[in-house]
């Protein structure tokens, strides 16, 4: 913890009584927390003198699901999986059994770690029955932030995580100790949804489902379905947010109350942005704090309906996922016409009046780069395969290097977004982190550190990516994961500086 001057001293003795603790049993519950909330967390493990050691476990067992019984995919037993914890410079083992009917392995999304070997390696297999242990260790100048760990073995992506496996990967550090931040209220909220059928088991999709990226009729909130969060009047609340949904958007908006963001997939902003809405493709995280300044009644989170495009005018055919039929054979890009409510916020307690941090922390401004690279991302006809999904015309192949870079080295990456049917395709590239840097040929407002970033039908998203400290392959991919594992992924070779 570093030393903190009088003004931090007096301000956070002066908040001492909101000061919520990082939880550490069961239910992450804070024992100092004057008001409980009723949204229940996962167990959670933290590392201890520089090791986060656990066993993890991937199997399908029955859980209750908006009150039903329902058979999910799940690690250690928990939808959404245990929240694990560590610091920059810890050392991460993790023995993982796939007690799964299916081969599978683990994906740290965001972390920036070596792809190699037994740590963030997505070219990893392991079979039903057998164990492996995951091991690496956090880089000592790595970014604070929020990340999370889910399969990401080709062919069984979404599947696995529409099941449910998902978990959150926090790093604690720099952010959670400005003093503002301090004193606020964390709440961690993971975004899922799940199909399933009048048994309980989870529906598999048809046809124009998988196209489209499958969505469930059951949106839920750390497992739960409209669960209750509470802040004080006069108190902060920050929200950490997860979609963990394998293709659903998520357009969050908090009834009567901005959200002011403090920082993306990678990191801290430079100081906080307000916001009255937040978009989150899949994959994507952010975190954002709320202020207690409202008449002290109820609040709802809600999910406003927002079109993903894709699927255009048709001959009619099977509906699935988030399409409904239109008439005239004409197909809705999305069956969400209205808000859907996915908690409530109540008011409990008061306390004086927090503040927002007037700074967070600086973003490095990297150079301009010497090379450009241009990927199209689009839909096709694969030989062999009916429709596949594609970067610069070329489906998945793990034997084939679509990209190769040197380390240490700035790159412009040009996200060309050709789909014929304009379907949105969020970006995702593993271990390193990157800076979105224009939409359109006009400059994003604010740099932040990204790992996720949606580009549009029709849009050119540029990027631009620093390939330090690790080499090796690894891939880039959409993170609308039936996209990824209908081909739209491509390996990239991190190689030795010349």
């Amino acid at each position: 913890m570093p030393k903190i001057n009088r003004r931090q001293f007096l301000f956070l003795s002066a908040a001492g009584a909101v000061t919520a603790s990082v939880a550490s049993r069961a239910w992450g519950q804070s024992s100092r927390t004057p008001f409980k909330s009723l949204v229940l967390l996962p167990e959670l493990y933290k590392s201890n003198n520089g090791l986060l050691d656990l066993d993890l476990e991937a199997s399908s067992r029955p859980v209750s699901l908006g009150g039903k019984r329902a058979y999910l995919l799940s690690y250690n037993g928990q939808v959404p999986a245990p929240r694990l914890e560590a610091r920059p410079g810890d050392t991460v083992r993790i023995h993982f059994t796939n007690n799964l009917t299916q081969p599978t392995n683990l994906h740290y999304h965001g972390l920036h770690v070596t792809p190699t070997g037994n740590a963030d390696n997505p070219f990893l297999e392991i079979s039903p029955g057998e164990s492996l242990t995951y091991k690496f260790t956090i880089p000592k100048n790595h970014r604070s932030g929020t990340y999370w760990y889910h399969p990401h073995h080709h062919g069984f992506v979404a599947e696995q995580v529409f099941g449910g496996l998902a978990g959150l990967f926090i790093v604690r550090g720099e952010l959670d100790e400005i003093p503002e931040i301090q004193v606020a209220k964390e709440e961690f909220l993971v975004l899922q949804d799940f199909g399933i059928d009048g048994s309980g088991r989870i529906q598999s999709p048809n046809h124009m489902a998988t196209m489209m990226g499958r969505e469930g009729q059951i949106l839920t909130v750390n497992g739960q379905v409209k669960p209750i969060l509470s802040v004080a009047s006069g108190g902060l609340l920050r929200l950490r947010l997860l979609n963990a949904s394998p293709s659903r958007f998520y357009r969050l908006s908090l009834e009567n109350h901005p959200f002011y963001l403090i920082a993306t997939d990678g990191g801290a902003l430079g100081k906080p942005v307000e916001r009255e809405e937040l978009l989150l493709a899949p994959g994507e995280r952010a975190e954002v704090l709320v202020r207690g300044e409202r008449e002290p009644k109820q609040y709802r989170l809600l999910n406003l309906p927002y079109d993903r495009g894709g699927m255009g005018m048709m001959d009619g055919g099977m509906m699935g996922g988030g399409m409904g039929m239109m008439g005239s054979g004409q197909m809705m890009r999305s069956s969400q016409s209205t808000p859907q409510v996915l908690a409530t916020f109540t008011y409990q307690g008061s306390v004086s009046t927090l503040p927002l941090p007037p700074k967070l922390i600086p973003v490095e401004t990297l150079p301009e780069p010497k090379t450009v690279r241009r990927l199209e991302l689009s839909m096709a006809m694969a030989p062999g395969m009916g429709i596949a999904f594609t970067f610069n015309g070329k489906a998945f192949d793990p034997e084939r290097v679509n990209t190769q870079v040197r380390l240490n080295t700035v790159e412009d990456w040009e996200l060309v977004n050709v789909d014929p049917d304009r379907m949105d395709h969020p970006f995702h590239l593993h271990v390193n982190p990157f800076q979105v840097i224009s939409r359109n040929g006009k400059p994003e407002p604010e740099r932040a550190w990204k790992d996720t970033v949606l580009v549009r039908g029709g849009e050119t998203v540029r990027i631009r990516v620093p390939f330090r400290d690790f080499l090796g392959k690894t891939v880039y991919h959409c993170h609308i994961l039936d996209h990824e594992d209908l081909g739209m992924m491509g390996v990239l070779n991190i190689q030795a500086p010349t």
